[in-house]
C-alpha cells in the first residue's frame, strides 16, 4: 500500500484525477497560495492554511469506509508534519499523541458527545473493538481543549477556507502519529456534507 500511494496514487500539487468519486468542491486557484513569492523549493516547516498546494495532494476516499453516499470523504496529504511543537503545550502532548486533532465546521450545533460511543460498539465488534479494549482518554478540561484547538487551528483554518461553512458541514481529524498509515508522511481525514 505504502509503495502505490507515494509512487501512483499521490500527486503532489495536481488535481485527483484517479478517484472513481468526484467531490462537489470547486477549488478556488486564490483560495491557497503560496507564503510568498519568493518560496524556496524546500518545503514549508509546518502546515498552515496556507501551505502551497505543491506540498500537497487532495484525494477522494474511494477505498471502502461506511460512510453515506451524501458525505465526501477527502484525505489531504502532506509533506510537512501538520502541527508546529511550539504551538502544543507541554502539558497536552501526550494526549495529542493519544488523541490526535479534531473539529467541526458549518454547523452551529455541538458535534455528537463521546458519551454515544458505546451505542455504535456493536458495529465494530467484527474488528475486536469493544469498550474494553478502547484506550480512552480522561475528560479535558476547559484550559486543555484550548490549548488542544490551538494545536489544530490552522487545519481547522484550510478546512474551513476549501469547505465553505455556509455550504458545508465538515467533520475532520488527524490521526494520532500512532495511528499514520504512511510514517513520516501525515494525513488529514475530512468527512463533508454539502447543505
Amino acid at each position: 500500500m505504502v509503495n502505490y500511494l507515494t509512487n501512483h496514487r499521490l500527486r503532489w500539487g495536481q488535481p485527483d484525477t484517479q478517484s472513481l468519486l468526484p467531490s462537489a468542491v470547486v477549488d478556488d486557484p486564490s483560495a491557497s497560495q503560496p507564503l510568498s513569492s519568493s518560496e524556496s523549493d524546500g518545503p514549508t516547516s509546518y502546515f498552515c492554511w496556507e501551505t502551497p498546494q505543491k506540498y500537497l495532494s487532495i484525494i477522494q476516499n474511494d477505498w471502502p469506509y461506511s460512510v453515506p453516499p451524501e458525505v465526501e470523504h477527502t484525505l489531504i496529504w502532506t509533506k510537512v508534519p501538520i502541527y508546529h511543537p511550539d504551538l502544543v503545550d507541554p502539558s497536552i502532548q501526550a494526549r495529542i499523541d493519544q488523541d490526535g486533532l479534531c473539529g467541526f465546521t458549518g454547523n452551529d450545533s455541538p458535534p455528537p458527545s463521546p458519551s454515544n460511543l458505546p451505542s455504535c460498539l456493536p458495529a465494530l465488534a467484527e474488528w475486536g473493538i469493544t469498550k474494553e479494549t478502547m484506550v480512552v482518554s480522561s475528560p479535558a478540561t476547559e484550559e486543555q481543549k484550548a490549548l488542544i484547538d490551538k494545536a489544530g487551528r490552522e487545519v481547522h483554518r484550510f478546512v474551513k477556507n476549501r469547505w465553505k461553512e455556509s455550504d458545508w458541514e465538515t467533520a475532520w481529524f488527524v490521526n494520532p502519529p500512532r495511528l499514520q498509515s504512511v510514517p513520516g508522511l501525515a494525513h488529514i481525514h475530512v468527512f463533508a456534507r454539502h447543505k
